[in-house]
């Protein structure tokens, strides 16, 4: 990790968060919140700590996982660009609720908990950003669960595939490195069943696996 890094007000203003906020807000802003380079692997927040700031992903990709004591893991998720966590302790004054760590380098801005709070109390905009990031993350944990219960693991694996791509000249691609272990992770599966249908889904035509993409047919929707 480095030291913490000047933020200037156009950088402020491309955050989602930040970005209805006036300029003599932004300018203020720049006072409070920090900028941060994590390497690869870095652990940002640990589960049981003590909450004490916001993270926003300016650049690179983190991954938010829970584990248990005899070190079964879970990811909940990816977060890249524009996306934000931390804030749930920083609500309710708990302990972190996960654990989140760097995948590959990444820039994060932070705002300390009496930042942050004074924020929201002040800022329409920001509170309800925040909302829309909550009730995002709820449908999804939604979603989540009901592939868990209703469907197999082909069905999760595609979903999974859908939720992580991209629309490239009008073909959905996944771009990002997606190890098979955290697919297995993600989706509540052993490692050997994901390769098993990953298999299944590139000789069936659902998938096409070329210079390190996934490439997704209009049909894997009815992968089963």
């Amino acid at each position: 990790m480095r030291g913490p890094a000047s933020v200037s007000t156009l950088l402020l203003r491309n955050v989602a968060l930040f970005s209805q906020l006036p300029e003599a807000q932004l300018a203020l802003l720049t006072r409070v919140v920090g900028r941060r380079s994590f390497t690869r692997s870095s652990t940002i927040i640990a589960a049981g700590d003590p909450s004490d700031a916001l993270y926003i992903v300016i650049s690179g990709r983190l991954k938010v996982m829970m584990s248990d004591d005899e070190g079964r893991e879970v990811i909940l998720a990816i977060l890249g660009s524009g996306e934000f966590f931390g804030e749930m302790a920083l609500l309710d004054d708990e302990t972190r609720s996960a654990t989140v760590i760097a995948i590959e380098p990444c820039e994060l801005l932070s705002i300390s908990k009496a930042d942050f709070k004074r924020c929201l109390a002040e800022n329409l905009d920001i509170g309800m950003g925040m909302m829309r990031g909550l009730v995002k993350r709820l449908r999804e944990a939604d979603r989540k669960i009901g592939s868990l219960a209703l469907m197999d693991v082909y069905g999760r694996v595609a979903r999974l595939l859908l939720e992580m791509s991209e629309e490239v000249n009008g073909q959905k691609v996944v771009n990002k490195r997606l190890p098979k272990q955290d697919i297995a992770k993600m989706i509540g599966a052993s490692r050997e069943m994901v390769s098993r249908v990953m298999k299944d889904l590139q000789s069936s035509g659902y998938i096409e696996v070329r210079n390190g993409a996934i490439y997704l047919r209009e049909n894997i929707a009815m992968a089963h």
